[in-house]
């Protein structure tokens, strides 16, 4: 009989990443065949499928090679075998953030992709165009700061406060004009996360992110700088991510407008409408400062 069964053009799979000497199983699903790569980092205590509207778009899809990962303790990416780490407090640092996206895009072949992600992903974009320029031909920082004090408290991790309140919380973060069903998906995201998580992640976005001192050494001529912000962010709000591009000679920042601090799945048709442009002049090599 005929199937009338729908599928997603993302492929998930799982590839084995040395870190720091220990062993990590990486769940990431990847779509198109475009000759760009295109690493895509989800938000402290969320995965990979906050991509996942991005991943089906079909003018991405032709020019670029869309990876979206899971980090290590992250949705699929469960713990290493190699370590006792039940028996350590998780954190989230800058080094081994790096290094994720590293070790993916070798593992993968990847030539000088192109680097996206959101929050602390967004903070990764700038301290990887800082400290590994040469890894990469483009980062992309959605809802970035130069620095984010305060995250790093124990509320995130109470046994007396549950995940439904990073649920709750990360969904006052999101524009009151995304469409309903999927600032609630965004939400359900994190209310699934390993309890310890998204305070360990914040550690990276309070504590160990802060390129104060250290943005204006940045070489767009090498790397270049792409910095956009949603207008709800009360998080990483524009006027932080206009100082930050400030920093950065060569930098370019842009406020989307309707969006909040989950631009990519809060409201993923918008976002599109607001990165395409910026994706296709990357692809097109058509870096130039401002």
């Amino acid at each position: 009989m005929p199937s009338d069964a729908r599928f997603d053009d993302a492929l998930g799979r799982y590839v084995y990443l040395t870190l720091d000497d220990i062993e990590y199983r990486v769940y990431f699903e990847e779509t198109g065949t475009g000759d760009v790569g295109l690493l895509l980092q989800h938000t402290a205590g969320a995965d990979g499928r906050q991509w996942r509207h991005v991943l089906e778009d079909a003018g991405l899809q032709e020019h670029f090679r869309m990876i979206a990962y899971d980090l290590p303790y992250h949705g699929k990416s469960i713990p290493p075998l190699g370590r006792s780490w039940w028996t350590e407090e998780y954190r989230l640092t800058r080094d081994f953030l790096m290094a994720v996206p590293i070790a993916l895009a070798h593992a993968l072949g990847l030539e000088r992709p192109v680097f996206m992600g959101s929050s602390i992903g967004g903070h990764l974009a700038i301290d990887l165009a800082l400290t590994h320029p040469r890894e990469f031909r483009a980062v992309v920082g959605l809802e970035a700061s130069a620095y984010t004090p305060g995250g790093f408290v124990d509320e995130f991790n109470h046994p007396r406060i549950g995940n439904d309140f990073k649920a709750h919380l990360m969904y006052g973060m999101m524009a009151p004009t995304s469409p309903e069903a999927l600032r609630r998906e965004t939400a359900w995201v994190y209310s699934q996360g390993a309890p310890a998580v998204f305070k360990g992640d914040l550690y990276y976005y309070s504590v160990d992110h802060d390129v104060r001192n250290t943005a204006a050494t940045i070489d767009t001529d090498i790397c270049s700088v792409d910095i956009l912000n949603g207008e709800y962010d009360w998080s990483g709000t524009p006027e932080a991510g206009e100082e930050l591009a400030a920093m950065i000679p060569g930098a370019r920042y842009k406020t989307m407008k309707g969006l909040g601090h989950f631009p990519m799945s809060e409201d993923p048709e918008r976002f599109l409408a607001e990165i395409r442009p910026v994706l296709e002049r990357i692809r097109a090599g058509k870096e130039r400062r401002p």
